[in-house]
């Protein structure tokens, strides 16, 4: 990790909540800790086997840092996965993204506020300043509202302004209850085995024009498809 700025660090620190009410502020409290609770004890149960870590440390031997991206339904094993590397990824600007933000924030993450619907291109400005200053980047490359598993541009814009690679990767549960919500989200089940699959790197030219930005963007989505098929075969093996 660099060295931190106060800048850099307000990223990874809770921010004053007293702009919301007494009761909202009992509820972002609350929900952070139970979060973090669940997250992480569950998390100290899962058996993890990672493929394509050679991937992850080809990005570094050729001196980048990697854009984490990911499918928003695998969030949760994801989180426990890759916490305390420092990276930092943005969060809704909703009343739900502020107690997300408070309890991922306790894994080690950074969070920046903003979405696909409110305040994105600020945030995408945030993350491209961060980031060369070398602070790790990842996306739910779909969320935070769907349609579940269509990759949006942001980690083609932000590879495009930074020179880093995109990390296309997906975890895979071998049992796991899934939440009726709109991306069908997965809780693995405790002491489950559990499948990190790294996918390579994915280069964005600096020059990329419109065009070229919506091919990547297709690469990207096409790799994110595939690890979903890689890790549906060994769930189902």
């Amino acid at each position: 990790m660099p060295e931190k700025t106060d800048k850099i660090r307000e990223v990874y620190q809770f921010q004053d909540i007293s702009k919301y009410s007494l009761r909202q502020r009992f509820v972002i409290r609350a929900a952070d800790l139970v979060f973090y609770f669940i997250l992480n004890l569950t998390g100290k149960t899962l058996r993890f086997e990672v493929e394509g870590w050679e991937n992850f440390e080809a990005i570094a031997s050729n001196g980048k840092i990697p854009i984490y991206t990911f499918w928003h339904n695998r969030i949760f094993a994801g989180t426990y996965f890759f916490r305390n590397r420092g990276i930092t990824v943005m969060s809704s600007q909703s009343f739900d993204g502020e107690y997300i933000a408070r309890f991922i924030r306790r894994f080690g993450y950074g969070a920046i506020r903003g979405s696909s619907t409110r305040g994105g291109i600020a945030a995408i400005i945030e993350m491209i300043r961060l980031m060369k200053s070398g602070i790790p980047m990842a996306f739910s490359i779909d969320g935070p509202k769907g349609p579940k598993y269509t990759a949006k541009m942001g980690a083609c814009l932000l590879a495009k302004k930074t020179g880093n690679p995109i990390m296309p990767f997906v975890v895979e549960s071998k049992k796991y209850w899934e939440i009726d919500s709109w991306d069908k989200l997965q809780i693995p089940k405790p002491f489950s085995k559990v499948k990190v699959i790294i996918s390579e790197p994915i280069y964005v030219s600096k020059n990329s024009d419109t065009e070229m930005l919506e091919n990547k963007r297709a690469e990207l989505q096409q790799s994110l498809n595939e690890l979903v098929k890689r890790g549906e075969y060994w769930r189902k093996s």
